[in-house]
């Protein structure tokens, strides 16, 4: 089992970019907005939310460490300043190396205005209801800047299997088959 985590900030390009490496490769997306999704019609972002998304997507990743999956790629925003989100980020590692399963780390990059443009696709509003507020979202989009960190900085992310891509001038086709190519996938 392979588990490709694509991580980085909002509207970077991580779902887009999944798909891409889906249609490349044998792996399977799971965005982080599936979860996110289906359970903010009941009770918006609050609290509960979030709980049961960490409990629905552990399960999840549990239950496909123990398939014959060939991978899974999932997406993550990923709050370095925070010890909770580096907690969510080594218990999921653990599920799928504890059964022999192989990590790999994506961390996608891209400058603001790149950012913003890519909040406003149809790809991403199709995926994500919750984002087709758009002003709701930019806004949210900037406002983490201010309060997360959402990017590593240099050497804090020690994995052996791990590659950072700018990707404000790629697209996202062309960041699949890099990641594609460096872990062999």
């Amino acid at each position: 089992m392979k588990f490709v985590l694509v991580f980085g900030p909002q509207a970077v390009g991580k779902m887009t970019v999944g798909h891409e490496l889906e249609n490349i490769t044998e792996l399977k997306l799971f965005h982080n907005h599936v979860t996110i999704e289906m359970l903010h019609p009941y009770f918006g972002f609050s609290p509960e939310t979030w709980r049961l998304s960490d409990l629905f997507r552990t399960e999840i990743f549990e239950a496909a460490a123990k398939s014959d999956l060939y991978g899974m790629i999932f997406t993550y925003v990923w709050a370095f300043n925070l010890q909770s989100d580096w907690d969510f980020v080594n218990k999921i590692c653990h599920i799928f190396e504890s059964k022999g399963g192989e990590v790999y780390f994506v961390e996608l990059e891209a400058d603001l205005d790149t950012r913003l443009i890519r909040n406003h696709t149809p790809h991403r509003l199709e995926h994500k209801p919750t984002k087709r507020n758009t002003e709701q979202s930019e806004h949210d989009l900037k406002s983490s800047m201010d309060t997360y960190r959402l990017n590593s900085q240099e050497n804090e992310v020690t994995r052996q299997n791990y590659i950072r891509i700018n990707n404000t001038n790629l697209t996202a086709a062309e960041v699949a088959e890099m990641i594609k190519e460096q872990f062999n996938l």
